[in-house]
Order: C-alpha cells, then structure tokens, then sequence
C-alpha cells in the first residue's frame, strides 16, 4: 500500500524548482503512466497517470502545508 492522496495538477501549473536530478522514472504494463520517485529515498511524491495525461498526480501527504481539499472522489482503484 502506497497510501497515496491523489492532489491532480496540470502541467502548466506543476514546476519542480529544485532536486530534478533525483527523480527516476519507471514505467510498467501499457507503459501509459509514468511514476516518477526519489532516487535517495524512493518515496514517490508525483506521477503521470493514465486517467490524466494532461496533469500530473501529486502525493499530498508528500506537500508541506497543503491547500485545502474542496472536492474529495473516492476511488476504489480499478480504472474503467
């Protein structure tokens, strides 16, 4: 389990400013969705999902002092 709070942001509003060069990148199945995690510690605070090509996923347990949440899906994890 990854326990894993999806915060979805589009690609224009997603910037990396500083540890670029610690993010691997690892891809599997259809090789849709591209899950990005910490060399260091292998947390894996982002991700390209299939369900959203035009944003990333954002880990929110992983952002410090988060925004509030206004709209909250429930997901059961299997993609139609």
């Amino acid at each position: 389990m990854h326990d894993y709070e999806h915060l979805f942001i589009r690609h224009d509003d997603f910037k990396i400013i500083k540890g670029s060069e610690l993010i691997a990148k690892y891809s599997f199945g259809t090789k849709t969705a591209k899950h990005l995690f910490c060399k260091n510690c292998g947390i894996k605070s982002f991700y390209q999902p299939r369900s959203h090509p035009d944003s990333y996923s954002i880990n929110l347990k992983c952002v410090e002092g988060p925004p509030k949440i206004r709209n909250v899906v429930n997901f059961d994890g299997k993609y139609d």
